[in-house]
């Protein structure tokens, strides 16, 4: 067994791998970029490194400074978490490469087999595993979009090679829109994933999402551990899932659960993984299920540890997260495949800082004025954060994950009802009364929903009703500064190690410690509204006209003007990331460029000036 484990990740997941660690008796280190100084994995872990700034592909996807962290810290085993570089073959190999640190999680080879899309497609194939009609190959032209679209049927699907969380995916309704998807898709590709190829597929209109689970050993064993439904999507992004498929009879599931085994057989796959696959809902049996004799398709290899892992825990009792620590040290399964039980029912909703609303827009900031879970028999929460913490907007939107189990589908969604009821959090909106109206919806109920259902049958009305209702998101408060003693947390950091400090201070004002509380011994300045700031040294903006300024913190994708351009009311200056989600910036009025503030892959925060019109 391992010694100490860096965790290359942040927030719920980084400390759900810390936890595993812990009860396996292994040191954890933490890495945290600028924005995460004071997060809650950071507090969790035995260590923390800083490895870089906010924007993530100078942070956590900077593949040395992980490894020189590791390094620094004496850790022999690496746990990528999920998203960030999990499903990074290149990083996967470097880790392999460097002495006496191990990568938690399949090889590399697997990862390049299974993990982009198009060779594990050419993979199932040779496995008799069913694909969704697409190409094998990646796609550069938008005219191989429009032949495909005029072959098998618009809509047609988009999907980056190296995707995942329904990143990088552009649904093509028409071959007018071929072009515009394609860029886009391509541009998501190399922004999330350093990979710009994209294959195309045919889309399946009305679909259950149904995925999985898979553990196998270095010794050839492989287990399926059963199937999680992920149907209820918005955008391709889960909301709910649950386990087993409430859609599907045992004939069916079997056959799903066999095919992902024969994959993982054929990719020569070990640790943990998800098969992904689409099941197409046209007809049911008298019983409102799936019956055998229904199509379903390959749809991608998940080549690390999901997100919603927790339903199959729940599920099964096993610890997917310890198993990945023990088969990495090559540690044999001790189980075999018929000693794999399911009982009950699980269900996992994802916590997300958004208003469900207002279109689901994420949270552009805040602070957890009020963190209160919920508890009892078969609830579960895992998450990373406390009350008073300030919400990092830099990254995803999901802040915690709360499960629930019950001993059928009925007794789970009860749970669910009383533990949604029970969770409150203060601060800033979520999802939470989004997550309250589904159980209440007749469809969900009978387990009737495909992707499809909450972007094109949902009332969005009865969305803005249930915000209303249950909603409590606030604007963040200003805080007391009035009071005698005053408590700081100062942050330390040492050759790049971080060291906490806490100073008392009685009777006098208190000392300033910088925006981000870091304690870097000078009062930092945070952007004024339009991009200036306080200090006049500061080198913010100072140049006359109409300012357009970030209304959100997020990344630039796309600049599209240049100093000294005419532009009209309503033409798009440069493209902006926030929370997975793209924001076209427009010229409010007609003008002359003046300022550029930004460049593509710059980081911006809310208020930050991005370009001056006269």
């Amino acid at each position: 067994m391992f010694e100490k484990v860096l965790v290359a990740n942040r927030g719920e997941i980084a400390v759900r791998v810390m936890r595993a660690c812990e009860e396996l008796g292994v040191g954890t280190v933490a890495v945290y970029s600028e924005a995460d100084k004071h997060a809650g994995h950071v507090r969790y872990a035995d260590e923390a490194y800083n490895v870089g700034p906010a924007r993530a592909a100078d942070s956590y996807n900077d593949q040395e400074a992980i490894l020189e962290a590791a390094e620094q810290a004496g850790a022999d085993a690496i746990h990528p978490g999920y998203g960030f570089m999990a499903e990074n073959a290149e990083f996967a190999a470097k880790v392999e490469e460097t002495e006496g640190i191990t990568w938690v999680g399949p090889s590399s080879e697997a990862m390049e087999r299974l993990g982009e899309k198009t060779h594990a497609r050419k993979v199932m194939q040779e496995a008799d595993v069913p694909i969704v009609p697409g190409t094998t190959e990646p796609v550069e032209d938008p005219e191989e979009i429009v032949e495909f679209g005029e072959e098998h049927g618009f809509p047609v699907l988009i999907k980056a090679e190296g995707g995942g969380g329904g990143m990088g995916q552009e649904v093509v309704e028409s071959a007018d829109q071929a072009e515009e998807a394609l860029n886009t898709a391509q541009r998501e590709g190399e922004a999330y994933f350093s990979n710009a190829s994209v294959y195309i597929e045919r889309f399946l209109d009305n679909a259950r999402h149904v995925e999985v689970q898979i553990i196998a050993d270095k010794h050839g064993n492989v287990r399926h551990v059963g199937e999680r439904d992920c149907s209820l999507q918005r955008r391709q992004q889960k909301v709910i899932e649950e386990g087993p498929s409430p859609a599907l009879t045992d004939d069916l599931r079997e056959q799903i659960r066999e095919a992902a085994r024969r994959g993982a057989d054929a990719g020569d796959y070990y640790n943990a993984g998800t098969f992904e696959f689409l099941v197409e809902d046209e007809e049911r049996n008298d019983e409102g299920l799936l019956d055998a004799d229904t199509d379903f398709f390959f749809l991608e290899v998940n080549t690390r540890i999901q997100v919603e892992h927790t339903v199959t825990e729940e599920l099964t009792d096993i610890d997917l997260v310890k198993w990945q620590i023990r088969i990495a040290s090559g540690e044999e399964l001790t189980f075999e495949q018929d000693e794999v039980e399911l009982e009950g029912h699980a269900m996992e909703f994802r916590i997300n800082a958004e208003n469900a609303a207002n279109d689901f827009a994420p949270a552009t900031g805040g602070e957890y004025e009020v963190y209160d879970t919920p508890g009892g028999i078969g609830v579960r929460v895992d998450d990373a954060h406390r009350q008073g913490d300030d919400l990092v907007t830099d990254y995803d939107s999901m802040v915690a994950k709360l499960i629930t189990w019950g001993e059928d589908r009925e007794e789970c969604i009860a749970r669910g009802k009383r533990a949604l009821a029970d969770y409150t959090i203060e601060g800033f909106p979520t999802i939470i009364p989004f997550h309250r109206l589904m159980l209440t919806d007749e469809t969900f109920l009978e387990g009737r929903h495909t992707t499809k259902y909450l972007d094109e049958d949902l009332d969005p009305e009865r969305i803005d009703e249930a915000q209303e209702r249950w909603g409590s998101g606030s604007e963040p408060s200003g805080g007391d500064d009035e009071e005698e003693v005053v408590e700081r947390e100062f942050t330390v950091e040492v050759n790049g190690k971080r060291f906490e400090v806490d100073l008392e201070e009685r009777g006098a004002p208190a000392i300033p410690t910088g925006g981000d509380g870091a304690g870097s011994g000078g009062q930092a300045q945070r952007p004024q509204p339009g991009g200036g700031s306080s200090d006049s040294d500061s080198g913010g903006v100072a140049a006359e006209g109409q300012e357009i300024a970030a209304e959100m913190q997020g990344t630039i994708l796309e600049v599209n003007v240049a100093e000294g351009d005419e532009v009209a009311a309503g033409d798009v200056l440069c493209v902006l990331e926030a929370m997975k989600m793209e924001n076209d910036i427009v010229a409010e009025s007609a003008g002359t460029v003046t300022h550029v503030e930004v460049s593509e892959g710059e980081s911006v925060d809310m208020g930050d000036t991005m370009f001056v019109l006269d």
